[in-house]
């Protein structure tokens, strides 16, 4: 007697699955303009660590000089998610009064620092802290800057709880430098509401890199 023949599972209709894998950051990015123009920024490939490409950076301190009206020598600057230092690198090597980069991670942390001593930056200061503590502490302390970097990883919601500390962080006519993962919130029209954490700010400049949206920020003038 022959055994009993066995069935063949139903074919799927649904495709193979293939497993996502997240591309690697550049191992170098460059600084645009300034003392240090051309030298290279070394990137760690650490999770989240996404550095503003060179393009944008040069778009974006473009947009910084022509709104300024005032020398780099009288910029103080605070980039709250440093990662690479791409952005406050940039900064200092325009010739910022005062660069103050904060992280989290050890590993970028020293390698902030080891850049920070290869080019004598006396303008950088380097801080292993807590981004949205950091700011916190800075409030509490009184400090203001000119101009503040955001480029936070963007799955923890982190724009919408740091852009309203820096509110008490800017100096009068100090902007704010934002990049998303996705347009920001800013109602289109009076029939709308722009999310509380987004309606104190004004976009002046803004632009899209790819999936990347990037704004230049600055607090709407009290109403009269």
């Amino acid at each position: 007697m022959m055994p009993p023949m066995k069935s063949k599972p139903a074919k799927s209709n649904k495709p193979p699955k293939v497993p996502v894998h997240r591309p690697p950051p550049p191992q170098h990015v460059r600084i645009i303009g300034g003392a240090w123009k051309r030298t290279q920024l070394p990137v760690l490939d650490a999770l989240g660590l996404r550095p503003t490409p060179d393009r944008v950076r040069e778009t974006v301190f473009n947009w910084i000089n022509h709104q300024f009206d005032r020398d780099w020598d009288q910029v103080e600057c605070l980039d709250l998610f440093a990662g690479s230092g791409a952005l406050g690198f940039e900064a200092a090597s325009r010739g910022a009064r005062l660069v103050t980069m904060v992280d989290s991670h050890t590993p970028v942390v020293r390698q902030l620092d080891a850049v920070r001593e290869k080019l004598k930056a006396v303008n950088v200061t380097v801080l292993r802290a807590d981004a949205l503590a950091a700011a916190q502490n800075m409030i509490l302390r009184g400090q203001k800057v000119d101009l503040i970097f955001l480029d936070p990883p963007y799955q923890n919601n982190l724009l919408s709880q740091s852009l309203p500390l820096c509110v008490k962080l800017l100096n009068d006519d100090g902007l704010v430098y934002a990049e998303a993962g996705s347009p920001l919130p800013f109602a289109p029209d009076e029939t709308e509401e722009t999310p509380d954490w987004l309606a104190p700010w004004e976009a002046i400049r803004a632009d899209k890199a790819g999936t990347v949206s990037y704004y230049l920020l600055k607090l709407r003038a009290p109403a009269a």
